[in-house]
């Protein structure tokens, strides 16, 4: 009996362990099952180490051993979890090499993308990445938490627009082009973190018949995820299959983009006087650890958002009203900002999730909560302007930069 409450022990522990790790990270639909199942689990712990090891000095042994056995299963099925494959599909290459294809030129949108209800596999390869370079993030054992976390947003917003207003986006693109009497450039979406990937649109580009595939890269930045894209697709080596290839390159020196901003801001402010508006421009953030290994990701993030503020002054904005913020890593943060705008006597705050190319969950939650933090009176009006969008001068930022390739 003594051998087999030692191995029940170890046994519960464990489980609990394995059950406390997937409830965090398992799909919504199922995690009220595996709560459930921990609450059980660790019910019949505790009820095992009160009658089988009483309050003698066995039970310090017991509490430690289960412990341990708690943290070893939690561990490994972190990592079970953490070596997840990407499975998202990838078409047949048909085209033969060398093949001059039929002239016409494609044009794949890429950009970040987001699943539109909870998957965490895009930051289980953000992970696996950094890891793989020596960049130094969340350690192993918290990461459940932080995909939990990724969970609980979901949870909130019910579901991502990302993916649907980048489909919109891309139908305005290409009506754009058609408005132009282009009627051949055929348009494909891709997605780093969605489906499908950049290295399958081009596929399927050059399954087509494209002579000319231009990769228009709708990123603020560049970063290690414009070089992960990039990585995938150059991988095809496109030159073997008779095609040509370029890439855009991000959007931070667009001054079309820049100008959405402001008008975007005028179209909002009301009757409220320039001199009284307030506006944040809260771009994304990373790390310290990273900017050593993709400086441009920070440099150019700042770069940008200043340079619109300085529109917004020549606007008739006034300077102490005109600020950024940082959702995550960087200060200051949003809440704080807007605390000084009232104080320099703000009536109204705009604010914008100045890196996020499309509704996200960052758009429509992280950074909506962080500038709602502000300890101001209830009655001043916030408004949210969200991500860049269908806005028809973002539109107009991504053509100009596909242009720039054609011949």
């Amino acid at each position: 009996m003594k051998v087999i409450r030692w191995i029940l022990l170890v046994i519960l522990a464990s489980a609990l362990g394995i059950l406390v790790m997937e409830y965090m990270t398992i799909h919504p639909i199922r995690m009220n099952v595996f709560l459930a199942l921990s609450l059980v689990c660790a019910f019949l712990l505790i009820v095992l180490l009160v009658r089988g090891f009483g309050l003698g000095r066995l039970l310090p042994v017991a509490i430690v051993v289960s412990l341990a056995a708690f943290l070893a299963s939690y561990a490994l099925r972190t990592e079970a979890f953490l070596s997840r494959e990407d499975s998202r599909p990838i078409p047949e290459l048909t085209r033969a090499k060398g093949e001059p294809g039929d002239g016409h030129t494609a044009v794949v949108y890429f950009t970040h993308g987001e699943p539109e209800t909870y998957d965490p596999i895009g930051w289980i390869n953000q992970f696996n990445e950094f890891d793989e370079q020596g960049i130094p993030f969340v350690p192993l054992l918290a990461r459940p938490f932080f995909v939990h976390q990724l969970r609980n947003a979901y949870l909130k917003v019910g579901s991502s627009h990302h993916r649907q207003m980048h489909q919109q986006m891309l139908q305005s693109l290409e009506e754009a082009f058609r408005q132009e009497g282009d009627t051949t450039t055929q348009f494909y979406l891709s997605f780093l973190d969605d489906e499908p990937r950049p290295d399958a649109a081009v596929i399927q580009a050059l399954n087509d018949g494209a002579s000319h595939i231009v990769v228009s890269e709708v990123f603020l930045t560049i970063s290690n995820h414009t070089a992960e894209g990039e990585e995938l697709i150059e991988a095809l080596d496109v030159e073997e299959y008779g095609a040509t290839l370029e890439f855009t390159g991000p959007l931070w020196d667009s001054e079309t983009l820049r100008s959405m901003f402001v008008q975007r801001a005028n179209e909002n402010i009301g009757g409220t006087d320039k001199n009284k508006v307030g506006i944040l421009l809260v771009g994304h953030g990373q790390p310290d650890e990273w900017d050593v290994e993709w400086p441009t990701e920070t440099e150019q993030e700042i770069g940008f958002r200043e340079e619109v503020l300085r529109l917004f002054e020549d606007d008739g904005y006034q300077q102490e009203n005109l600020s950024l913020a940082w959702m995550s890593f960087k200060e200051p943060k949003p809440a704080a900002k807007v605390e000084d705008f009232v104080t320099n006597g703000a009536e109204k705050v705009l604010f914008f999730s100045a890196a996020i190319s499309a509704d996200s969950i960052h758009s429509q939650y992280d950074i909506p909560e962080l500038v709602y933090e502000a300890n101001v009176s209830e009655d001043l009006p916030i408004v949210n302007l969200g991500a860049w969008n269908d806005d028809p001068l973002v539109i107009q930022a991504i053509k100009e930069k596909i242009d720039a390739h054609f011949d």
